[in-house]
């Protein structure tokens, strides 16, 4: 009987099989097939590639299922079956594996892109999927769960949890693919990723797939230090990068190139090795020839080693410029200035002046609102950084603008000194007042949030280390929606997940719906500025109620403006209602955020004199707030 396979790997390594899928090309099932319904249309053809491993020396086999969740079936038709062919692709690999061969039942990734963006599908749905893939292959018989080839990091933690709860009796193996330098495609390290598995609950952590063999011993490199800590480590790489001859897929490392680079990874600490793509049983026999596989000590010399040359990319969350700058005892006030919709600039300059010599802590400046025509806001928030020093706050949407093009202008910001990002998808480019515009959107607010904190830690969106760390505060929209406050709730804290570091809320006009904002807040590790738009008529009340998406006036106050004829009686009352609002929240906020209404910064200006003259200390929470760590995709 074989030994419990958690108690044997501490002291052993463990020699797993090469790739199953292309393997199965090379043997002559057609190309373009769905290979987890093998499991069910000719089981033999998976026996005996099986079968074929474990005669080369393979110890581990992997189940036939990489792809058998709901979501891929699907696309085959067999969406409803992904629990029985689990069962049955551990089922096959266990008549193969006999009493001495342990099963590992292979997850791959849902084929969702994360962050989840599809309005029909939720993360709990894709849970659901991974938690009924897990329970097939536990009926089948498998010793572990292998989840492999994922390259989010987000979505394997799903996974994780998901595997975990389904078959809690199962030890699960958790790899990802790390390119190049042991670092995901979002510039995730290896360790970080390792960190977070483990964490999740992961018994053997690692990666597969990837640039080939190379990309793996740096990936290992980088994890290695939990080795040290007694973690063992697992590794399937690649036969390298592949390519196209004579309409066959040709990859060029060879068995024994390969085995002397797993030297290496059981070096520092790799106790499950074996192939991915273009491995093949030769492969696993030269494995076993050159490993002799035997009990393997990490040196902790290597380990500390490879420690520092990680520490650098596994950073903390931070901060960010903007909130380490917020002084302690008084309450925050961000102020919004749209830039002009001309060139002359100098209105807009004047009025940040005056707004942070009367105590403004921030400006905050749109990009093309309503996709309107403006002058950039990058330019203009580095001109008011310039001339006053105040900090400013660059809104970045995703649809003027492609992920190259995000990446270097939020290089040019920070070397522009801006220090705080608010993330948001940006308006529909179908209201522009320009002719042919149309919206790129590569990246929404989740994939901006995910490119920022990247940033933060050095790192471009391909994982390439930039030299230097951005030092952005990094802000997220919040729409707080009484009548359904959990669908944008959801959303925030996803937000909060991915970088966010505080948000700016839509206006709210009623202490009464701030109060209630607060309440389902709370337990956000964030900073929350309220949004606050002086009316200055009744005309602009009705507007914002009836024209602008997601902004709500209260009847009450609509009824209030209309009781006086005369514009100037109306922006009186409309501003006196706001002064007596900002006077009730102002000891439960974490700060304040006042846009300017139709950039008339003067109205702003007399409520930040107001708060600094009232001496208002907002809830105190800047003081003692500390960046959380995040697991960005």
């Amino acid at each position: 009987m074989k030994p419990d396979f958690l108690s044997y790997i501490q002291d052993h390594v463990v020699l797993g099989d090469g790739a199953l899928g292309s393997y199965l090309f090379e043997q002559g099932v057609e190309r373009g097939r769905n290979l987890d319904l093998l499991n069910l249309q000719a089981p033999e053809i998976v026996l005996a590639a099986h079968e074929e491993y474990i005669r080369a020396g393979s110890q581990l086999i992997e189940t036939n299922t990489f792809g058998a969740n709901r979501f891929k079936l699907r696309e085959a038709g067999a969406g409803e079956q992904a629990r029985e062919i689990s069962r049955l692709g551990a089922e096959i690999a266990g008549k193969a594996a006999g009493k001495r061969i342990y099963v590992a039942g292979s997850i791959g990734p849902s084929g969702i892109s994360f962050p989840v963006h599809e309005d029909n599908i939720s993360s709990e749905e894709i849970s659901a999927s991974f938690r009924e893939q897990a329970a097939g292959l536990a009926e089948g018989g498998a010793d572990l769960l292998l989840l492999e080839t994922f390259s989010s990091l987000e979505e394997i933690l799903v996974a994780i949890a998901a595997a975990r709860s389904a078959a809690p009796q199962l030890p699960v193996v958790a790899q990802m693919v790390f390119p190049a330098k042991g670092l995901t495609v979002l510039g995730e390290d290896a360790l970080f990723c390792g960190q977070q598995m483990r964490a999740a609950g992961a018994a053997l952590v690692g990666t597969n797939c990837g640039r080939g063999t190379d990309a793996a011993v740096q990936a290992i490199a980088r994890m290695s230090p939990l080795a040290g800590e007694g973690v063992p480590l697992s590794a399937f790489p690649n036969a390298g990068m592949p390519e196209l001859l004579g309409g066959r897929m040709i990859y060029p490392a060879q068995p024994g190139y390969m085995a002397l680079r797993a030297k290496e990874m059981l070096r520092s600490g790799v106790h499950l090795i074996g192939g991915c793509c273009g491995t093949t049983p030769a492969h696993i026999r030269e494995f076993r020839a050159t490993l002799r596989i035997k009990p393997v000590r990490v040196s902790r010399s290597s380990v500390e080693i490879i420690q520092e040359l990680a520490e650098p990319t596994a950073a903390p969350a931070t901060r960010g410029g903007f909130l380490d700058s917020l002084q302690p005892g008084r309450l925050p006030i961000i102020v919004e200035l749209d830039p002009p919709a001309h060139l002359d600039a100098e209105p807009v300059l004047r009025g940040a002046a005056e707004l942070a010599e009367a105590g403004a802590d921030a400006i905050s400046l749109g990009e093309n609102p309503l996709a309107v025509l403006r002058a950039g806001n990058l330019s203009m928030a580095a001109l008011i950084r310039q001339r006053t020093g105040i900090q400013t706050i660059l809104h970045q949407t995703g649809r003027d603008i492609n992920a190259l093009g995000l990446q270097s202008r939020m290089m040019d910001a920070h070397l522009l000194g801006i220090e705080a990002v608010l993330a948001i998808s940006g308006d529909s480019a179908a209201g522009s007042d320009q002719p042919g515009v149309s919206g790129v959107f590569d990246l929404r607010s989740y994939g901006l949030l995910a490119m920022l904190e990247g940033l933060n830690r050095g790192l471009s969106m391909a994982g390439q280390p930039l030299r230097q760390r951005t030092n952005f505060s990094i802000g997220a929209a919040y729409s707080f929606r009484p009548d359904d406050p959990e669908t944008q709730l959801r959303r925030l804290e996803k937000k909060a997940e991915l970088g966010a570091r505080f948000a700016m809320t839509q206006p709210l006009f009623s202490a009464e719906t701030v109060e209630q904002m607060l309440e389902h807040v709370r337990h956000l590790d964030l900073l929350i500025f309220p949004g606050i738009f002086p009316l200055i008529s009744l005309r602009n009340a009705e507007f914002l109620h009836n024209e602008v998406p997601g902004i709500s006036v209260p009847q009450e106050l609509r009824r209030r403006l209309a009781q006086f004829e005369q514009v100037a009686d109306q922006r009186k009352a409309a501003l006196e209602y706001t002064a007596e609002m900002i006077a009730q929240i102002a000891p439960l906020i974490d700060g304040l955020y006042l846009i300017s209404p139709l950039n008339k910064w003067e109205i702003a200006l007399d409520f930040v004199r107001q708060a600094r003259q009232a001496g208002w200390q907002g809830n105190g929470r800047i003081n003692t707030f500390t960046a959380h760590n995040t697991t960005s995709i």
